[in-house]
């Protein structure tokens, strides 16, 4: 196999790729983005039956990036498990929501944040709106899904991501997150 994983010292993500389990670890962007849907085609083609499990640990990143790994979530046809260990915040925290309903859990000193997606523009003033108008396109969207994840209305995750909303693991499951807060791995996954 061609090492789609990350070496972490002497121990190879490859190797836990091969248990089905994705390490989403780090500012999600292209590169990362990258890695991970190509592990996550990988797994479903290799194991058509064996769920994935997605370890999430991430400060969040870019929107697109993380669309892309929402979407390949979504493509393959196994359940995606998400876990939530040490942060999940903004992009991560969406993904983390995004696994297989009644899959969805996180650690209990998970750290979880949810805020609207960052942006910034320069140039002409008819440009600055246009990108003003597509961020918010995006949050719009963003939203969107998200409360279709956790169950809240529109207006309360509008609210809610207006400015950063911080919580940890039991808050999360509350919010609707996850599913259920773990300290061991749920005997149903083993």
């Amino acid at each position: 196999m061609n090492h789609i994983g990350n070496n972490i010292g002497n121990f190879s993500a490859d190797t836990l790729l091969e248990e089905g389990i994705i390490l989403l670890n780090g500012v999600i962007d292209g590169g990362l983005a990258q890695r991970v849907v190509c592990q996550l085609l990988y797994l479903e083609k290799k194991y058509p039956l064996r769920p994935i499990q997605m370890f999430i640990n991430s400060p969040g990143g870019e929107v697109n990036a993380g669309m892309a790994i929402y979407d390949a979530m979504n493509y393959v046809s196994v359940e995606v498990q998400t876990v939530g260990i040490g942060s999940a915040a903004s992009m991560a925290a969406f993904l983390l929501s995004s696994g297989s309903r009644g899959k969805r859990c996180a650690l209990p000193n998970t750290e979880v944040m949810i805020h609207q997606p960052l942006g910034g523009a320069q140039g002409q003033a008819e440009d600055i709106i246009i990108a003003a108008r597509h961020i918010e396109q995006t949050r719009a969207r963003l939203n969107a899904i998200l409360a279709k994840n956790t169950g809240k209305s529109m207006e309360r995750i509008a609210e809610d991501t207006d400015r950063d909303y911080v919580m940890y693991a039991e808050e999360a499951r509350e919010y609707g997150i996850i599913d259920q807060v773990i300290d061991t791995v749920p005997k149903a996954w083993r």
